[in-house]
Order: C-alpha cells, then structure tokens, then sequence
C-alpha cells in the first residue's frame, strides 16, 4: 500500500516537471521564431505544419503505432473533431507568428493570460457548466481589461483575443475528443489535414517575396528544418503531464508561457508598455489571481470530501 502512495506521488511529480517543460518550452518559443528572420510568418507556418506531419510520422514509426492511427481513421466523428481541431490551431498559429515577427509578443502573452478566462467562458456558455461567484468576477474584471485596452491604448487586443479564443475552443475540441486521440495521433491528423494549405502558401510565398528554406545559411537552414520538433515536443511534455498531474497543478503552470513571454517582449525586445498596458494588464493578473484561488478552494474541498467518504466507508 505504501509502494503504491509512493509510485503515485513520483508520478504527480514528473507530471509536474513534463507540464513545467512544455509551459516553458513554449514561453521561449517566440525567441526560436525571431532568429528565423527573414522567413515570414505565411512560410513558417507553412514549415510548421509539412514538418510536424514528418515528425509525427516518424514517432508513430518509432513507437509502432501507426495501427492506432488506422483506427482513428475509421472513426468518422473523430475524423471530423480532428478536422476542426486542425483548423483551430492554424489560425492559432498564424496569429501568433504574424504578432511575433511584426513585434506584438506582448499582446500573445496577453491572449494566453485571458485563456484560462476563455476556457471558463466556454464551459458556461458550451458545456452548460456551473459557474461560482468569483468565476464572474474574474470573467467580469477580465472584460473590464480589454476595455481599458480598448479604450484607454487606442487599439483593439484582436491578437490576444484570437489567440486566446482559438486556443479556447481548440482546448473545447480535445475535451470533446476525449482519449479517443492521443497527443501524437491527433497531431498527425491535424497536420494532415492542413498540408494542403501550407502547400498553397508556400507557392503563394514562392511567387511573392520567395522561399528563404536553403537560400540564407546552413544555420538558418537547421533551424527551419526544426520547426517539426520545435511544434511537437511541447505538444508530447504536455500529453505526458497531463496524463499524470492534478489539473490544479496544471492550471497553475499554465501561466509559465505567457510570463515568460511577456519577459520576452517587455524587456528582451523592448516593446512598448504604456501605462494604459500596464493597467490592463493588471486587471488581467488580478483575475487570474481570483480564479486561481477559487480553484486550489474547490480542489481543496474536493479532497475534503473524498477523505471523509474513505473514512466513512
């Protein structure tokens, strides 16, 4: 009985440290994009999509599970969840590529903040879900936010509300998915079903401005040429996580990217972060604050209760 508390315990741990992995991993993620200057975002999406398709592949071959893709396949709803997934997640990935090569990874940071609120959004409004009263408060001081940026910068957040939308309802997807697909099948899908897009931009990009892959430097090359991995190792940490980690613990990691992501654009590249910035986005924190304690208070009664069940039973 000890043994098996102690294997639990070393699993929540290391599923701790893959979600802790694949947060950070994509918190760098907009410095890997920049030093591929001067591919542009239409032809690194492009990349992004044919080379995670190759690497995908590749594991399912490594890891002879190729027999479960097959029976994905004969699924049609999954087939088609997949399908919208892949939409979700290209425009998630072209919305951010174009903001992080034009100079706006403040504003992704910010989209990943507001996610979480998203995903609470999403449940009341999709899944029918039951929201407590300082859900809505955070979701209210959240759209208090977005109005000061409106208002008070001048402009309107559409990069982070894309982002933190498309994220939102892809993340909606996978739930209604289930483990039916598992991270590496479902990649592979959602590839599959975008190659013929990424195809289209780059002859689009090819008869434009020109394909850089192979015309800047081995180096620039390589690092292309990593876009696959770059894609799906995150997507795997993740998985993994998941599989092992409370959903407490990775609700609070989830702020791990767009810390570091903010870090990046405020004062790695110098953005701008006017007061009115500023201001929003300490609304946006403060929500985030508000959820994150009504979520380890649910989760701690939650364990409340299941501990008075075993000792009753």
């Amino acid at each position: 009985m000890r043994a098996a508390g102690a294997h639990a315990a070393r699993e929540r741990t290391l599923g701790g440290v893959y979600a802790f992995t694949a947060y950070l991993l994509w918190g760098f993620m907009p410095l890997y994009f920049l030093v591929l200057a001067p591919t542009g975002p239409w032809e690194v999406v492009a990349w992004r999509v044919i080379l995670s398709l190759v690497f995908c592949a590749l594991l399912l071959t490594v890891t002879r599970t190729w027999a479960r893709l097959r029976r994905i396949l004969r699924n049609r709803r999954l087939v088609w969840w997949t399908v919208l997934a892949g939409g979700l997640i290209y425009i998630n990935w072209q919305v951010f590529l174009i903001a992080t090569l034009t100079g706006h990874v403040i504003e992704t940071s910010l989209g990943y903040f507001i996610n979480p609120l998203v995903t609470v959004l999403l449940g009341v409004l999709v899944l029918r879900e039951r929201v407590t009263v300082t859900q809505w408060v955070a979701l209210g001081i959240a759209a208090a936010a977005v109005v000061v940026i409106v208002v008070g910068y001048g402009s309107f957040p559409w990069i982070a509300l894309a982002l933190a939308f498309s994220f939102g309802f892809y993340g909606l997807v996978k739930k209604q998915i289930g483990p039916s697909v598992d991270a590496v099948s479902g990649l592979t899908l959602e590839s599959l079903w975008l190659t013929p897009i990424a195809i289209a931009q780059l002859v689009a990009v090819g008869l434009t401005s020109g394909i850089t892959m192979g015309q800047v430097s081995v180096g620039h090359t390589l690092l292309l040429l990593c876009a696959g991995a770059v894609t799906a190792t995150p997507l795997l940490f993740f998985a993994a996580g998941a599989r092992r980690a409370p959903l407490t613990v990775l609700g609070l990691m989830q702020f791990v990217a767009p810390v570091m992501q903010f870090i990046t654009g405020a004062w790695l590249l110098g953005e701008p972060m006017p007061t009115e910035r500023w201001i929003g986005f300490g609304l946006v924190w403060l929500a985030l604050i508000v959820l994150t304690v009504d979520s380890l208070r649910n989760a701690r009664r939650a364990r409340a209760a299941a501990s008075d069940l075993g000792a009753i039973t």
